[in-house]
């Protein structure tokens, strides 16, 4: 594993953990009259907190845009998955709550997940599937589970609403982030002009726009602990998915391999969902006024 992708991928993690949180703390007051609209960002861009968030964030993006141009999207994902650990950070920071148990485990569990992913799987670059069935079906598989989770999302809206918001934004950011290293690997053939003749760039710019207006509403309507451990943990399982679908990435497939990733996945997994709940996540819900317009007339 090249320490420069580690570097990167870890940084960029970090600019994602701090930015999420100041962007939830800015989102929480947002109208709810803007739930799902691309009026949310118009109302959130007049605030200073919000635009610290999103400039942080859009340093995050870049920084893991190089790093999946240097290292494969199944090594890189799991690591951008430590943003929480930074989120934690800042908010235990802002709320004065010590770690305690839960907080020792989820860290432990999230950090030895993503190293025992890594170990087991040994990712390795590839040449790209060469399949544009399999290509449009894995991207038509994520973006349908997207849709399929917004849909939901708009009709149980306080209830399961912001976790299901943030899982579909989860999904199109994984996604995004396979079509980021494609968009690179064009730049680097052959500059701009084969860059911008290809649909990808465009498509990586449609995904940020509906995953940043499915990330606002859910930090909108909802504590960061509710919605953040589900964008953290669907993120790079898509991502993983895309890089194996149709990358070319590789990864180990004998059984003590599968059973190791599998293993540091599902720590990955418990290890987001025990520090996304973790007390020193800001609360940040609506208020009762609010929570009542949000109900199904």
């Amino acid at each position: 594993m090249s320490v420069l992708v580690l570097v990167l991928a870890v940084s960029a993690a970090c600019c994602l953990g701090f930015g999420f949180v100041l962007q939830q703390n800015a989102a929480s007051h947002a109208p709810l009259s803007d739930f799902l609209s691309p009026r949310l960002l118009l109302d959130l861009i007049r605030v200073p907190r919000w635009l610290g968030g999103i400039g942080l964030m859009v340093c995050g993006m870049v920084l893991g845009a190089i790093a999946l141009g240097k290292g494969e999207v199944t090594l890189v994902e799991p690591l951008l998955a430590t943003n929480l650990l930074f989120a934690l950070a800042l908010s235990r920071h802002q709320t004065k709550q010590p770690l305690g148990r839960q907080g020792w485990a989820g860290l432990l569990l999230l950090a030895g997940g993503v190293s025992a992913f890594i170990v087991a799987g040994q990712p390795q670059g590839g040449d790209a599937v060469d399949d544009p069935l399999r290509h449009w079906l894995i991207i038509g598989i994520v973006v349908g589970l997207a849709l399929m989770l917004t849909t939901y999302a708009k009709r149980s809206r306080l209830s399961a609403g912001p976790v299901l918001l943030a899982t579909a934004a989860g999904l199109l950011y994984g996604l995004q982030d396979a079509l980021t290293r494609v968009s690179g690997q064009r730049f680097g053939d052959g500059g701009w002009s084969e860059l911008l003749t290809g649909w990808q760039p465009y498509a990586v710019l449609v995904l940020g726009v509906t995953g940043l207006i499915l990330v606002q509403s859910a930090f909108e309507t909802a504590p960061l602990r509710m919605s953040l451990p589900a964008l953290t943990a669907a993120q790079p399982l898509a991502g993983i998915a895309c890089g194996v679908g149709f990358l070319g990435d590789q990864l180990r497939t004998d059984a003590g391999a599968l059973a190791g990733q599998a293993a540091g996945l599902a720590a990955v997994v418990a290890g987001i969902v025990l520090l996304g709940m973790h007390p020193a996540m800001p609360s940040g819900t609506a208020e009762p006024e609010r929570s009542r317009d949000l109900q199904p007339h």
